[in-house]
């Protein structure tokens, strides 16, 4: 029983949780929202004292907070049934408080009122063994292959605490959970980053299992933690299987559920919330699988200027062939790239029409769109036809713009309508790329043509993928699946003896059909 006011910390497999019984200054600032715990990850201990990292670095936390008073408990992540008295017996589950852990294999600790040896294995995964072998993994590949699973074991572990609370084990159709999934809604995101991240982690393992010492190691460790005979990969794959499956329980539940059940609201909101959870999944993996294309669309461009595309854009919405009329009164024909954010205006070279060149851009948030009717534009004294404008929003600036057919004018003023609409989803849906994740893809798209002239010497441009604008109801919620794709331009000049660029564009195109 921990003493009213101690602090009490919890070692598991994954993190390190803090637990304070109710009542004194210190139980109060640490004690969560219900009241009784909060989780401290590994990581935090290691900020604090740098010590922690190196070899050893857990067992040395775990003597040196138990040697200033502090109750440490670990958790058992599997059975220990032993005949030797000597040793210490355990379900999965319970909880141990350990004494004394000088020793690396073996922590002497009490349960049940009994004290005795048991194996520090048995509170240990696939994590902390590979934390402990530097030699054969740099921080990187731990960060690449296990991604945010421990930020996920601590979601889980209080969502799990709370989900046992509404359910009524004498009466189970009584229970009502429904309030559960809602409360802990905004939490389930962060599966995002761990789905996008685990096609990295399985590449990442699987080229480690070419080695037969890291086969051998993974195998080693789950043998010493008599887990069941999965391949970590297996593992790996749990939380992924996991969010997509919150949906199809929920729905089946519902359709079980009579609408005069106390809880029937709450699992219909439950439902709707865990699809949107799934659909928030699916549209950053598409966005983290567009930006790759974009980043390397961008290094094909001549003469880029300013900044990287994806500082503001995450995707393409429509491209094709405007003429753009200046103030003078000046026809300049240019290809036009409508990503969410800004305007993209590039020119064909003369002779290499598969050559772009940067001509500029334009911020779609400082604008508004205005449509022209055909006749006469009064700034300009022109005649325009298929013509609409794009005002700034701060002065008197505009862009004019005219299409060749009026159906090319149509699917312009719809790209524009779309693209601000899809801008306000996002922000509704928080949907962002983090900065290293650019950063990585421009990376990536800069060595993929390091070597390869621009211009003459370089290869087509090929646009990145248009994207599918259908409602946020309307798309996938299945990890990981791929929405379908649209070609992205029409032939601007039909007539004309089609170039090396459109054949090479429509044969290696990767979203076309």
């Amino acid at each position: 029983m921990v003493a009213r006011g101690e602090i009490a910390r919890f070692w598991s497999l994954e993190s390190l949780h803090l637990v304070s019984s109710d009542g004194g200054a210190e139980s109060s600032a640490l004690a969560d929202d219900n009241g009784s715990e909060e989780d401290y990850s590994y990581e935090d201990l290691c900020r604090a004292n740098p010590r922690y990292l190196q070899p050893g670095g857990e067992q040395l936390a775990i003597n040196e907070l138990i040697s200033d008073g502090s109750v440490v408990c670990a958790e058992a992540l599997w059975d220990h049934v032993t005949m030797d008295e000597q040793e210490l017996g355990f379900k999965a589950g319970d909880v141990i408080r350990v004494l004394e852990a000088s020793h690396k294999d073996w922590w002497w600790g009490r349960s049940a009122d009994r004290e005795a040896w048991f194996p520090a294995s048995f509170v240990r995964g696939y994590i902390r063994q590979c934390r402990k072998h530097t030699a054969m993994f740099t921080v990187a590949q731990l960060a690449t292959i296990f991604g945010n699973i421990e930020d996920i074991y601590k979601f889980q572990r209080k969502f799990l605490k709370d989900l046992e609370k509404q359910y009524n084990k004498e009466e189970p159709h009584l229970s009502e959970i429904g309030s559960c999934f809602l409360q802990h809604q905004e939490g389930f995101a962060i599966y995002s980053e761990y789905c996008n991240n685990h096609p990295g982690a399985c590449a990442e393992l699987a080229g480690l299992m070419k080695q037969g010492r890291y086969r051998h190691f993974f195998e080693a460790c789950r043998l010493l933690q008599q887990m069941i005979d999965i391949a970590i990969d297996g593992f790996l794959l749990t939380p992924v299987q996991k969010i997509c499956k919150y949906p199809l329980q929920l729905a089946e539940l519902l359709k079980y559920t009579t609408q005069e059940h106390s809880d029937y609201s709450n699992i219909k909101a439950a439902y709707e919330a865990m699809k949107n959870v799934a659909c928030l999944i699916n549209e950053r993996k598409r966005k983290l699988e567009s930006i790759d294309k974009i980043a390397r669309w961008q290094v094909s461009i001549v003469g880029w200027e300013g900044q990287d595309i994806l500082e503001r854009s995450s995707e393409l919405i429509h491209s094709g062939e405007l003429t753009r009329v200046t103030r003078q009164g000046k026809s300049q024909q240019r290809t036009f790239f409508l990503f969410d954010h800004q305007l993209v205006a590039c020119k064909k070279d003369l002779l290499r029409r598969d050559v772009l060149y940067y001509r500029g851009r334009t911020d779609m948030d400082a604008v508004e769109l205005v449509d022209l009717e055909d006749g006469r534009d009064g700034a300009r004294t022109l005649g325009v036809r298929n013509a609409f404008k794009l005002v700034s929003r701060t002065d008197d600036e505009a862009h004019l713009f005219c299409a060749k057919k009026p159906e090319d004018k149509a699917r312009w003023l719809q790209a524009f309508r779309d693209e601000r609409r899809r801008v306000q989803e996002d922000r509704a849906m928080g949907m962002e790329i983090s900065e290293n994740q650019k950063k990585l893809a421009m990376l990536n798209a800069q060595k993929a043509g390091h070597g390869k002239s621009k211009g003459y010497g370089g290869g087509c441009p090929s646009a990145p993928p248009l994207q599918s604008l259908r409602p946020v109801h309307q798309r996938h919620v299945t990890v990981p699946a791929s929405l379908p794709q649209q070609q992205v331009f029409a032939l601007a000049e039909p007539k004309r003896k089609p170039s090396l660029f459109w054949h090479t564009f429509n044969k290696l195109t990767p979203f076309r059909k």
